[in-house]
């Protein structure tokens, strides 16, 4: 893996430089805006950079506190992951997900059926989760789970990577994990890899993201919103630094309003991981 590490070396370095070259947020409030370059409200051009972060579905007019376009939630995976969610709670996700056009329902594996009959006939897609939320089942395991997802009726996995194996340095294994999911299913069906980005250094987010690049994964995710927190700006756009325009980036956990959505876009984000959806796609603020 000598020249992975070189790799990695080389990015560090160029993402620590870019990073020192960018200029600081001065405000998060509008009303205070300085014309700082990041905000999307108050600047309709940077909407031009999420386009060029690789979100070609939303619109370049989108904008903070007024009705969002639909493009918004066609990047949105509705998501119900509680363990305690009931079918009464499925049932109205996946009317929330048909009313607002979001892109899929995320939900563990048990409900994968019931979503598929519910969602019939509509273009909602359903997702569902692999190895979730601790990532260190077998690699037999998860291969199993995909097959079955599939078999079920998902159109979309979310599988979580071995933590501790990458935190071990295992890039062979972490490799071979992620491909032997992808490869467990037809390619139809669109892997994400969830890193769980607390739970890394910035070296051990760079190796998890070029580790599924290699295994031909469709996606890099931030978190499974079950760890310690969520998803960040810098995160968002260290991952699409790294996997570049190739790989999709999902941006998941704790973004419950519009503007987090629109910054985690702006960061590079093409999907995002939500159940505050309706309030993020309806321009609320929640808590």
């Amino acid at each position: 893996m000598s020249n992975n590490e070189e790799l990695i070396r080389q990015i560090v370095e160029q993402v620590l430089s870019e990073r020192n070259r960018r200029p600081d947020v001065k405000s998060d409030d509008c009303a205070t805006c300085v014309g700082c370059g990041h905000c999307v409200s108050q600047r309709p051009d940077a909407s031009m950079k999420i386009a060029d972060a690789g979100a070609n579905r939303l619109a370049a007019t989108i904008g903070i506190g007024k009705d969002i376009d639909t493009r918004l939630a066609q990047m949105i995976d509705h998501t119900l992951l509680k363990q305690n969610a009931t079918a009464k709670e499925v049932e109205q996700l996946c009317g929330e997900a048909m009313e607002y056009g979001f892109c899929t329902v995320c939900i563990n594996p048990t409900h994968i059926e019931r979503c598929r009959n519910l969602l019939a006939g509509s273009p909602v897609k359903v997702c569902t989760v692999i190895g979730f939320p601790l990532g260190a089942n077998t690699t037999a395991s998860k291969v199993f789970e995909a097959r079955d997802a599939e078999q079920m009726g998902a159109d979309e996995i979310d599988m979580v990577v071995n933590i501790g194996a990458l935190k071990d340095g295992e890039l062979d294994f972490i490799r071979d994990d992620i491909a032997s999911v992808v490869q467990a299913t037809s390619k139809d069906i669109i892997t994400k890899v969830i890193l769980e980005n607390a739970f890394l250094t910035t070296e051990e987010k760079i190796r998890g993201c070029l580790m599924a690049k290699a295994a031909r994964a469709d996606f890099v995710k931030t978190s499974t919103g079950f760890g310690p927190s969520g998803a960040t700006l810098e995160d968002v756009a260290l991952m699409r630094y790294v996997v570049g325009q190739e790989l999709g980036v999902k941006a998941a956990g704790g973004i419950r309003d519009t503007a987090q959505a629109l910054k985690m876009m702006q960061a590079g984000a093409t999907r995002i991981g939500a159940s505050a959806s309706v309030k993020i796609v309806s321009g609320t603020s929640g808590a």
